[in-house]
């Protein structure tokens, strides 16, 4: 880990993929490339300081509203140390998918509601911490201001500025880190940590290479980066980079 002239901390990593990884299934997602291997695609993906930082706070005694959950991931990871946890998502079935995931492990203190996270108030959930992971807008942060108390946190891992840097084009959802200190700086937040954790995994072949992102493929020709990470990989490209913004804010 180093610290730019920023003062933000910076953490990089390269990893090397074989051409072929037994017992492993490449899959790729929205949010996030992975090699999932049974349980552990529960909670894989969440990064250990992001949790850190949550669990600093006493837990115990809050409401967490945990926007753009998803299936649960984060509130499923978090439910056992709360009071109470509610996550929102617009997909019905992915709201469905995590009650059943909540009832299957038993846990009774997660609520799972149908919402979007940029049109609704917070406020009726009464949260006394908002936390998002790999979705966010502008939008979630105004409506997180105005719903948390002085002194409550806001947490959530975002798209950071480098995220797939070798498709040619930046996520519109990807902050680096001066935009992110703005908008929460505009809505009452004082930030307490920001970290870029950046990953660049290498691959062996163009066949490994491929196979990596075979998830976003639709995804990424109906936006244009398809054919530019085509034409990386054909130039002889052999990465891939995933980047986050890892971030803590407490309301002033």
């Amino acid at each position: 880990m180093a610290n730019d002239e920023r003062g933000i901390s910076t953490t990089e990593r390269t990893l090397i993929s074989p051409n072929v990884i037994d017992g492993m299934t490449l899959m790729g997602g929205q949010d996030t490339i992975e090699c999932v291997t049974g349980a552990e695609a529960k909670t894989r993906g969440i990064s250990p300081t992001f949790l850190g930082l949550l669990g600093a706070e006493p837990l115990a005694g809050l409401t967490v509203l945990d926007v753009g959950t998803g299936w649960g991931r984060l509130a499923l990871e978090l439910a056992p140390r709360c009071r109470r946890i509610v996550g929102i998502d617009r997909e019905p079935s992915l709201i469905e998918d995590a009650r059943r995931r909540a009832a299957a492990a038993g846990i009774a203190n997660a609520e799972f509601v149908v919402a979007d996270a940029e049109a609704g108030e917070y406020q009726a959930f009464t949260p006394g911490m908002v936390v998002a992971h790999l979705c966010m807008s502008d939008a979630i942060v105004e409506r997180a201001g105005r719903a948390l108390a002085p002194g409550r946190v806001f947490g959530f891992v975002a798209f950071e500025a480098e995220q797939w840097r070798e498709t040619g084009r930046r996520s519109r959802f990807a902050y680096d880190e001066s935009r992110a200190r703005a908008v929460l700086d505009t809505n009452g937040f004082a930030v307490e940590h920001l970290e870029v954790d950046r990953e660049s995994q290498r691959y062996d072949s163009l066949e490994a290479a491929l196979a990596a992102v075979v998830g976003l493929e639709e995804k990424w020709r109906s936006d244009g980066r398809w054919f530019r990470y085509i034409k990386y990989l054909e130039e002889g490209g052999r990465m891939l980079t995933r980047s986050h913004l890892i971030v803590k804010a407490r309301r002033r």
